[in-house]
């Protein structure tokens, strides 16, 4: 595999004894996981970009949290609709100021 141009992760709520339950959740983590999969397979980003569930990061007033790297950008209170346009923005190397903290 080639190096990564980007790694999304997206709070899953995963508590260390394996239970997803919590605030991202219940406000549709696993639907944006599935939704930020979707745009990298339809934009054939597969090879270039990796989304990844992360247990809860204890930022649950500012969740679902979604957080991009390499460009340690942080995205709070995202919803599945959201998903398209921090994708255009994350491939025109720009960011979703309204999502950020």
């Amino acid at each position: 595999m080639e190096k990564l141009k980007h790694h999304i992760f997206v709070c899953g709520s995963a508590r260390l004894v394996g239970e997803n339950k919590g605030f991202c959740l219940q406000k549709g983590g696993v639907d944006i996981i599935q939704a930020f999969n979707e745009e990298v397979q339809d934009r054939g980003l597969d090879g270039d970009i990796m989304v990844t569930s992360t247990g809860c990061l204890g930022l649950c007033s500012k969740g679902p949290v979604v957080i991009i790297y390499p460009d340690q950008t942080w995205y709070g209170k995202v919803s599945v609709d959201d998903v398209e346009e921090i994708m255009d923005a994350l491939e025109q190397g720009e960011t979703v100021e309204r999502l950020t903290f």
